[in-house]
């Protein structure tokens, strides 16, 4: 398969010479459905399913039976705390539970995969040079941005040791910063660019190691 060439920029938006993108990660046909079934399955794992209702048998009071057995013309009834009772417990209502879900590992890489290869297609992935950021500063950070000529949500991933840059990104409204390590379809989904330094430009031979992390009930098994 054919490598595919970009044009590199340095951090000022001037060019810096040609990369190639590996066509294995960046020249997929996307598959939507697995991207979807991905995506659903990081979205799930994120939910705390800690919500929690008390059955009757959890609520207090209702110990002696409201009225006796016979003679009332009521319905016979055994607690107060039954469901149909005001102040009783809840039938069939939510208690916590773990909502993750299982998800091949050669599935998370494909969905990751086909969201990069979209944005390449779309020309929506940038590789700059290196931040070269002395000192943190979220200024220096909007400067480049803006004379790499990205607007609306911007991913920008950046190598694990790159510390400047992530300290000048962060607090940038509309920019996400991740680890080249965490590189996941859904955070690529979610943003209009994507722009890699040459560190962080993953490729075939060493695919984001953290991809497999957006299932961590199959991390636990093995």
């Amino acid at each position: 398969m054919a490598e595919l060439t970009l044009t590199s920029k340095t951090a000022s938006g001037k060019d810096a010479g040609k990369v190639e993108l590996d066509a294995d990660v960046f020249g997929v046909e996307p598959n939507v459905p697995v991207m979807h079934q991905v995506v659903t399955a990081q979205l799930a794992a994120r939910r705390a399913g800690t919500q929690s209702t008390k059955t009757r048998s959890e609520v207090r009071g209702g110990g002696a039976k409201p009225y006796r057995q016979k003679g009332t013309g009521n319905a016979r009834q055994g607690s107060i705390r039954a469901p149909h009772f005001t102040g009783g417990g809840v039938a069939l209502g939510p208690k916590p539970r773990k909502y993750d879900q299982k998800t091949p590992k050669k599935m998370v890489k494909l969905a990751t995969r086909s969201a990069l290869s979209d944005r390449a297609n779309e020309g929506k992935v940038v590789v700059v040079d290196s931040w070269d950021f002395d000192t943190p500063k979220t200024k220096s950070a909007r400067q480049a941005l803006e004379a790499l000529d990205v607007a609306g949500n911007v991913l920008v991933v950046i190598a694990h040791d790159d510390v400047n840059a992530m300290l000048s990104f962060r607090n940038l409204p509309n920019v996400q910063v991740i680890d080249s390590g965490e590189l996941n379809a859904y955070d690529v989904l979610c943003s209009d660019w994507v722009v890699f330094t040459k560190a962080s430009l993953p490729s075939s031979e060493a695919a984001p190691a953290a991809e497999a992390e957006a299932t961590p009930a199959e991390s636990e098994e093995s």
